[in-house]
Formats: C-alpha cells, structure tokens, sequence
C-alpha cells in the first residue's frame, strides 16, 4: 500500500487522552528534544513547506499533534523536551502528557526517536530511548540536521549517537538532512519495510 501523501490533513492538536481522535489508524510517535527537527522532519516527508509548524521558539509547542496520512497512517508528533527554560510545573505537564499518550494508545505501532547529528545525545535521550526499550521491539533513531556536519563529522557522531544509546543489532539507525531529497525516501522505506508491512500482516 503506497499512501498518498498529497493527502494529509491535521487531525486535532490534543492535550488529554479524551480528545485523541477515534481510529484504529496505526501510529508512529516522534520524539526528541525541542528543536531537534520534527516539525521540519513531518514538512519534507509530506513534501509540504509549513504544513507541520516549526516554532522559532524552543520548547513552544504544548500539544500532541495527530496528523492522518492518507487514512492509512497517522503520524503524532509529541511535545519536545529537555528545554532549560521550561518551569518545574511545565515540565511535570509535559511528562503526564507524554506518558499517557505512550502508556495508552494501542494504535501506537513504533515511537521514533530524533537526535542531533551534532551532538551526543542527552540524558534525556537515553531516558526516552530506555522508555523505547521497555515498549517497542526494536529502537528506531533519527539523527537529523546533517548536513550541518562534515561527512567524517556525521560518521565519527553516529558512532558516537551507537554507543550513547546502547543501540543494538536490529535497530534502527537513519541520518536524515531536510536538504537532501533521498533523506525522505529513506524515511519512507522505513515505514514501509517495517511498519505497514506489519500491520498488513497481521
């Protein structure tokens, strides 16, 4: 099944379990910290400019947002983390958020994880991939932003994002630059190799 990716549309924009939408559509969440790419990620895999809003300001974004591809698949982008500014309360929100989104969906078929190819991942990273760990067969990782690095830069961090993250054989590991048209191909084959597949299987 090829999705037609011209056909997209914002679901709802939620922040309790009561306003997730009603389908039985499969999901992959992505994570990571704010300002890691998601947005600019979800923009060129749907070949859209501003479909999927890219906040100026890190750690902005509040809300879980649902986006239908196609009614064949539905990507949830979640809240990013690990912004300093951020006030204990805000924080303590975002985690009850995050976590009952991932505790609670059973539509939830993969979560991936997006790092900066720059740089090694962080605490919270390594927290969200252990969460990945207890729920998800396999990790899957997106280093984004790498065309930002040297080509001997990205090989020395990816074996550097490898041993951070404690990623083994059968995991997933995909550089990805929103300058460079076959990072979306890429992703594609990802979702689906591993992820349609299998929910055609079963």
């Amino acid at each position: 099944m090829k999705l037609n990716t011209n056909k997209v549309e914002l679901m709802i924009s939620a922040v309790r379990k009561n306003q997730y939408p009603n389908t039985v559509l499969p999901e992959i969440a992505l994570v990571g910290r704010s300002n890691v790419g998601k947005s600019s990620l979800i923009n060129k895999v749907l070949n859209r400019r501003n479909f999927a809003r890219v906040s100026a300001t890190p750690g902005k974004t509040a809300t879980i947002n649902f986006y239908n591809i196609d009614d064949g698949l539905i990507f949830v982008d979640l809240p990013g983390y690990g912004y300093a500014a951020k006030a204990h309360d805000e924080i303590k929100k975002w985690g009850d958020m995050i976590g009952e989104y991932l505790n609670n969906r059973p539509q939830l078929m993969q979560v991936i994880l997006l790092v900066d190819s720059r740089h090694k991942p962080t605490k919270d990273d390594v927290m969200m991939m252990e969460w990945i760990r207890s729920k998800c067969e396999y990790a899957v990782v997106f280093a984004t932003k790498c065309d930002k690095i040297s080509k001997t830069q990205l090989s020395n961090n990816l074996e550097l994002i490898i041993e951070t993250l404690d990623l083994q054989d059968g995991d997933i590991l995909i550089p990805f630059s929103t300058k460079n048209p076959e990072c979306a191909d890429d992703f594609w084959d990802y979702v689906y190799g591993c992820v349609l597949d299998d929910e055609e299987e079963e």
